[in-house]
């Protein structure tokens, strides 16, 4: 499950992320210049297009966006694998992808005498992890969650910065329910997306509901489509949230709930998703045993928090101008000592914020006067500024990165307070 679609489905300005024209051009150049002045990502010919490399501040934020989305699946109820980004020719077979996404994949690699191919998608991979095991009704839901890398063949004219790339790492996850747990899953799912966009301090456009349009792609089954359709439905209107139905937008194998944002230069794209899926649990023959003893066919729900995590940091990039949260600012206490007689100081403070695992870097004098200083970490969340006086009485002045200037207070309880804002995911700083 992705929330990208395939190349070549997207006339005009699509939210599919593909860049038809100037002004959304403009808006790629903007994540791709800011990204590579804060060093936070960059790219290299000799790697390969498409192919973003993850420099020590921008694997920062991508770790702590990941391990926020782990940590709100597990609290609601996720367990985590990890599955190979490798499968058989055969098993896209099945799932249906060859058939009706091929032109998507990077071709089959011959490998003893068998045909591989860097997948597409997790969704079959879960589905063969599912079928491993047998299951009671007693079971389900089980939500299976991975954050886990898949490969499109993208053409080289749609790359961009981390918006449009050839290697992605998806937040993905796959519910697997009976038919009667569907809507609330699908709910559970929705909320969960609200939530991450507030800690994020991003907001969603509107919210999609994707069907199928005219043409082929799409698998044959009318009742399929109308069954999952009237659920998706269902969960929107109990949701009080105002969506709009698009067709030609579905998977090729379901409907979805497609949650949709906006950069600066007004291009719309999806982020986040929800989708239903009848068809997969019958191509790989997945079932449960019921109260009554008898094998069961299970729902699959395809679910992702933060999509690709490429294209969230890349919209994040834009939300904030790099000026994240402080709970994912790659640096969030920059320690400035006036002059080397602080220093002893300074480390002290750094080692305090270790400990409680926060990010804080020292800015020492050889980096130029206090004011230079100040202006490079502007982007920091905090600033805690450190002269003889405050060495001497153990505190520290406090800036913020709105401006404000607090009163010095002890040293030792800032590293506590700013832990207390992140774990708290707080947008706005309050010390």
């Amino acid at each position: 499950m992705c929330s990208e679609k395939p190349r070549g489905e997207c006339p005009g300005a699509s939210p599919c992320g593909h860049p038809p024209d100037d002004r959304e051009e403009t808006a790629m150049h903007d994540h791709r210049k800011l990204g590579r002045e804060l060093g936070l990502f960059d790219t290299d010919p000799l790697i390969g297009a498409g192919l973003p490399y993850w420099l020590p501040d921008g694997a920062a934020v991508r770790h702590t966006l990941e391990e926020y989305v782990r940590t709100a699946e597990r609290r609601a109820g996720y367990r985590h694998v990890y599955s190979p980004v490798l499968g058989k020719r055969e098993l896209y077979e099945i799932s249906g992808h060859w058939s009706h996404y091929s032109d998507d994949m990077f071709p089959p690699m011959d490998l003893g005498g068998e045909q591989v191919v860097l997948r597409p998608s997790l969704c079959p991979h879960h589905a063969v992890i599912y079928r491993s095991r047998s299951h009671s009704y007693r079971e389900l839901p089980l939500r299976m969650a991975e954050l886990g890398g898949m490969y499109r063949s993208e053409l080289s004219g749609v790359l961009g910065g981390l918006t449009r790339v050839r290697s992605i790492q998806l937040n993905d996850a796959h519910i697997f329910c009976t038919p009667d747990q569907v809507a609330e899953e699908a709910r559970a799912a929705l909320e969960l997306i609200g939530a991450a966009y507030r800690a994020l301090g991003i907001s969603a456009a509107r919210h999609r509901l994707s069907l199928p349009g005219a043409g082929g792609k799409y698998v044959d089954d009318p009742g399929m489509w109308q069954k999952s359709t009237a659920l998706l439905t269902e969960v929107l209107d109990r949701s009080g949230v105002p969506y709009e139905a698009a067709e030609g937008e579905a998977a090729f194998y379901g409907p979805k709930i497609d949650v949709q944002v906006v950069d600066g230069a007004g291009r719309e794209f999806t982020l986040s998703t929800v989708q239903i899926d009848f068809h997969q649990p019958g191509r790989f023959d997945l079932h449960y045993i019921g109260a009554d003893g008898a094998k069961h066919r299970p729902v699959m729900i395809h679910r992702s928090i933060i999509g690709s995590v490429e294209r969230a940091v890349a919209h994040l990039i834009e939300v904030h101008g790099g000026a994240f949260p402080a709970w994912l600012a790659p640096t969030q206490l920059a320690i400035l000592p006036i002059s080397d007689t602080e220093l002893p100081e300074a480390e002290a403070l750094a080692r305090k914020c270790a400990d409680l695992g926060l990010r804080a870097e020292i800015a020492g004098p050889e980096r130029g006067t206090l004011g230079a200083r100040i202006r490079e970490a502007r982007l920091v969340p905090c600033q805690a500024v450190i002269g003889a006086r405050e060495a001497a009485e153990g505190q520290v002045a406090l800036r913020l990165r709105d401006g404000t200037r607090l009163e010095p207070r002890p040293a030792d309880g800032v590293p506590a307070r700013i832990a207390a804002l992140v774990e708290a995911h707080a947008i706005e700083l309050r010390m």
